[in-house]
């Protein structure tokens, strides 16, 4: 911006500001009116649907799964998207800091006096970036399925051999959603898809023997489960065999 163009910026702000109205009350009002509004709207929800509550809390269970806010769902899939142990804290501390800190620092390096839209390209395109990024997470951290629930059907092939393989069945897809298994394996749409591969058909690939081999001795980072108890440890390979 040159001298003359600035001038007659001045110029035209300093007219607009005389034919203005003060900020109190006029702009005050505005503010308090919408505030009401929004407090209203607020009441009415809490009154009509109340708020969401989960189940009791359990003291003495060892598989919960604690899960952010809505409003932390972009951190939280932030966090699961960056596999490597050194970059969790750069994740979780380095990138929302950053951001931060550019965001209090906005009216120092931004003091240009344009503020249409269509003149400002570069604050456009990083707004549009990072509200873009925001939403694609959000929407992706609240989708992500749990790792402590694990909802499929008893196949047929199970039910065919009776009561008894029913009910190792469920006590295998019990232990592997107490085990963890989802959280970074996808089974049936439950879990993650990744980093491990998906498990909805593992037992029409691999042979119930190559299963339990696989648990008691897996390639990193997966972790070994041959310290669980032996009933626990040939229900998950029973489980996982029978899903074909």
């Amino acid at each position: 911006m040159n001298k003359q163009e600035k001038e007659q910026y001045l110029r035209e702000y300093s007219i607009l500001k005389a034919e203005g109205k003060p900020f109190f009350p006029y702009a005050v009002a505005h503010d308090a009116v919408m505030a009401v509004i929004v407090l209203a709207v607020i009441i009415t929800l809490s009154l009509l649907f109340g708020a969401e509550l989960g189940p009791k809390v359990n003291p003495t269970t060892s598989t919960y799964v604690p899960r952010p806010d809505w409003y932390f769902f972009f951190l939280f899939e932030l966090l699961r998207l960056v596999k490597p142990p050194s970059l969790v804290g750069m994740a979780t501390v380095g990138i929302p800091t950053l951001c931060m800190i550019l965001l209090f620092l906005l009216p120092f390096f931004d003091r240009g006096p344009e503020r249409r839209p269509e003149r400002r390209p570069i604050a456009m395109a990083t707004m549009i970036f990072v509200i873009g990024a925001m939403a694609y997470l959000t929407y992706e951290g609240a989708s992500v399925g749990t790792p402590t629930a694990l909802e499929i059907k008893v196949p047929s092939a199970v039910i065919a051999q009776g009561p008894a393989a029913v009910q190792k069945f469920e006590a295998g897809r019990l232990a592997v959603a107490q085990s963890g298994c989802e959280a970074c394996h996808d089974i049936a749409g439950n879990g993650n898809p990744g980093p491990g591969p998906e498990l909805t058909h593992i037992g029409a690939r691999v042979p119930a023997e190559a299963i339990a081999r696989t648990l008691d001795n897996p390639i990193a980072p997966m972790p070994s489960f041959r310290n669980l108890p032996a009933n626990k440890f040939e229900d998950i390979v029973y489980f996982l065999s029978q899903l074909k």
